[in-house]
C-alpha cells in the first residue's frame, strides 16, 4: 500500500472564484483526496477565508511584494521552450487559438520583468498568455522551497510550473487532461496550447484523461505513449432535487454549456425541427453563452421557430438547477466531449438523456440513448421516444441511476491513488 504522499497540485480554475467545469473537478478531487494524501493546491486567486479541511490551499494573489522579493532574491534560471501564440483577443481554455508568431521575446520579458504580486480580477480576460506565464513564473519560485512527493497539474494552464518543477527536482508528473486543444479546435489545433500539451505529455510520468476517449486523443493526435495513459472518470457531489411544475405547455428539452462548435448545437436545431413536426407544442432551450449563439438564434428564426425556442445565456448553478428541474429530456450532442459532467448533472434529475458517442460519459452512463452527431433523424426519434414512451423514460433513468452509483469523487480520488503508487511501484 502506497504510505501517505505529499502532492504539489496545480489548478488554473478553482471555487468560488470560477466555478467552470474544470473549476468544480478540481474541487471535487481535491476534496475527496484530503483523507488519502498531503495536499497542497497551488492556484492563481483564492478568496480570504475560503478552506478545504485537510488541503493547504495557496493562491498566488495571497504572495505580497515583500514575500515575492524574499523569494527572488535568488531567482531560477528557466528551461521552458519557445512555442507559438496568437496576438489580439482573450481566449479561455475552451476556446480556439491559431499559430501566428512565436513566443520567446514573451518569456524573455516576463521572466526577466519586474516581478509584481499576482493580482488578477478575471483568468480570462486580457493577455491570458502572460498571466499563465506569470503564474508560472511565481509558483515555481514558491515551490522549490517546499517538500513534495508527486506533482500534479490539471490542464494546459498549468502545465508549464509543473513541468519545470518536474526538471529540476526530478520529481514524477501526473498530467491530469480534462480537456485538450484537439476538442477545441479538431485537425487544425496545431498551436501554442496543442505544443505546450504535446511538450508536458512527452514529459510526464503518467496521463490522467477524464475518459478512455480523452486518452484514445491523447495517443493518436498528441504521440503520448500508451503505458502512460490511465484513464479515471470524474465524480460528482450527490444533490438532493425536486420536479417541479413546467411554466409553459407542452414537453421542454434542454442542451446546456457552451455555444460552440465543439458542443454541437447545431445539431439540436435540426433535430429540434424535426421534432416539432411531430410535436408542435413542444419547447426547446439552449442555455449557454459561445460564438455559435447568435447563429443558432438566426437559424431559429430563420425556419420559423423563434416561438419554440428560448435561449437563455449562461446560467449559475442555481438557475441551471431549476432548469433541470422542470426539464422531460436532455441533449449532448457534442462533436468531441472529453467527458461531459453536465449529463451526470441531468441524471441526478432523473431525466432521460440523449448524448454523443465521441463523449466521456458515454463510458460511464449506461443507460442515455447514444448517437452520432450528424444522425440528426436518430437524434430526433430519440427525442421523440423519449417524449412518448413512458417505459423507454423509466429504463434509460433507471439504469443511470444505477450508475450514479460508481460516479463519485471518492472512486474518483481512489483512482488517482493507485496511478501515483503505479510510478512508486517502479522505484
Amino acid at each position: 500500500m502506497l504510505a501517505r504522499k505529499k502532492v504539489l497540485m496545480f489548478g488554473w480554475e478553482f471555487p468560488p472564484v470560477i466555478s467552470g467545469g474544470l473549476g468544480v473537478a478540481t474541487l471535487g478531487l481535491c476534496k475527496a483526496m484530503a483523507p488519502l494524501a498531503d495536499v497542497k493546491m497551488i492556484i492563481p486567486k483564492n478568496v480570504p477565508d475560503f478552506n478545504i479541511p485537510n488541503i493547504e490551499l495557496v493562491g498566488l494573489n495571497s504572495i505580497g511584494r515583500k514575500e515575492l522579493e524574499e523569494l527572488f532574491k535568488k531567482e531560477i534560471h528557466y528551461s521552458f521552450p519557445e512555442m507559438s501564440v496568437k496576438k489580439g483577443p482573450s481566449f479561455g481554455p475552451y476556446t480556439r487559438i491559431a499559430e501566428t508568431e512565436y513566443i520567446d521575446k514573451k518569456f524573455y520579458d516576463v521572466f526577466h520583468g519586474e516581478v509584481h504580486p499576482f493580482e488578477i480580477d478575471d483568468l480570462y480576460a486580457g493577455d491570458v498568455i502572460k498571466k499563465v506565464i506569470e503564474f508560472a513564473r511565481i509558483s515555481v519560485q514558491y515551490c522549490l522551497r517546499t517538500k513534495f512527493d508527486v506533482i500534479h497539474a490539471h490542464d494546459w494552464m498549468t502545465f508549464l510550473p509543473a513541468m519545470e518543477l518536474k526538471i529540476r527536482t526530478g520529481k514524477p508528473l501526473v498530467l491530469h487532461v480534462h480537456s485538450t486543444e484537439f476538442d477545441r479546435a479538431g485537425e487544425h489545433s496545431k498551436n501554442w496550447v496543442w505544443d505546450l500539451e504535446k511538450r508536458a505529455m512527452a514529459l510526464a510520468d503518467r496521463i490522467i484523461p477524464v475518459s478512455r476517449y480523452t486518452g484514445d486523443i491523447c495517443v493518436q493526435h498528441y504521440g503520448a505513449e500508451p503505458n502512460k495513459i490511465m484513464p479515471v472518470h470524474n465524480g460528482i457531489e450527490a444533490v438532493k432535487h425536486t420536479v417541479k411544475k413546467k411554466p409553459v405547455e407542452g414537453n421542454l428539452v434542454i442542451f446546456f454549456g457552451r455555444v460552440t462548435m465543439q458542443k454541437g448545437p447545431e445539431y439540436f436545431v435540426e433535430a429540434a425541427k424535426k421534432v416539432l413536426a411531430v410535436h408542435p407544442d413542444t419547447k426547446f432551450v439552449m442555455a449557454g453563452s459561445g460564438d455559435l449563439l447568435r447563429p443558432m438564434i438566426e437559424r431559429t428564426a430563420a425556419y420559423g421557430l423563434g416561438d419554440k425556442f428560448f435561449f437563455t445565456g449562461f446560467l449559475n448553478k442555481k438557475m441551471l438547477n431549476e432548469l433541470l428541474a422542470i426539464a422531460d429530456v436532455y441533449c449532448m450532442p457534442s462533436v468531441s466531449e472529453p467527458f461531459g459532467l453536465s449529463a451526470v448533472e441531468a441524471v441526478q434529475y432523473g431525466i432521460p438523456t440523449i448524448i454523443s458517442k465521441t463523449s466521456g460519459v458515454a463510458e460511464v452512463l449506461n443507460g442515455s440513448l447514444k448517437i452520432d452527431v450528424w444522425d440528426v433523424n436518430k437524434f430526433a426519434q430519440y427525442i421523440i421516444a423519449s417524449i412518448d414512451l413512458k417505459g423507454l423514460r423509466k429504463s434509460v433513468v433507471s439504469a443511470n441511476d444505477e450508475s450514479l452509483k460508481s460516479i463519485t469523487w471518492e472512486n474518483c480520488a481512489q483512482k488517482v491513488m493507485g496511478v501515483y503508487e503505479s510510478i512508486f511501484d517502479e522505484e
